[in-house]
C-alpha cells in the first residue's frame, strides 16, 4: 500500500481527467438510481449484480485517486452511505421501490473493491498512465 496521495509510481499526470471521469460515474449512478424508469435486466437478480458492480467501480475508481488508508476508509463509508441514502430516496419517490437487498449489494460492491485495494488493484490508474504514456527519464 502506498503511503501518499500520489500513488505507488508518483503523481498521476492526468488526475483532473480521472477525477472528472469519477464524478461522471457518480452522476450516472445517481441518475440511474433516481430515474423513474430504471434499466431492466432479463437475468435473475440482475439488478443486484448491477448494484454490486456500480459500487465496486465507484469505490475502485476513487481509491486509486485517494490511496491513503484513512481516505480509502472514508470513501468506503461515503459510498455505503450513498447506497443506503439513495435507496431511501427511491422509496420516498413513489416511482421506485425501497429494497434493503439493494443496500446490501451496494455495500458489498464497495467493500469488495476496498478489500481489493490492499492489492495491486489500487494502482491501476498509475499503471495505465505508465503503459499509455511512459515517463521520460
Amino acid at each position: 500500500m502506498c503511503s501518499s496521495e500520489t500513488g505507488a509510481r508518483g503523481a498521476l499526470r492526468y488526475r483532473p481527467l480521472w477525477l472528472a471521469i469519477g464524478w461522471a460515474l457518480v452522476t450516472l449512478v445517481l441518475y440511474l438510481s433516481l430515474t423513474p424508469r430504471p434499466l431492466e435486466l432479463t437475468i435473475d437478480h440482475g439488478d443486484k449484480y448491477m448494484h454490486l458492480l456500480a459500487y465496486f467501480v465507484l469505490m475502485g475508481w476513487f481509491q486509486q485517486l485517494y490511496p491513503k488508508r484513512r481516505s480509502r476508509l472514508l470513501l468506503l463509508g461515503l459510498f455505503i452511505g450513498m447506497g443506503i441514502g439513495l435507496e431511501y430516496l427511491q422509496g420516498m419517490s413513489g416511482a421506485r421501490l425501497f429494497d434493503p437487498a439493494d443496500m446490501v449489494a451496494n455495500s458489498l460492491g464497495a467493500l469488495l473493491a476496498w478489500l481489493l485495494g490492499w492489492t495491486g488493484f489500487a494502482s491501476l490508474l498509475p499503471r495505465l498512465e505508465d503503459l499509455l504514456l511512459p515517463r521520460r527519464e
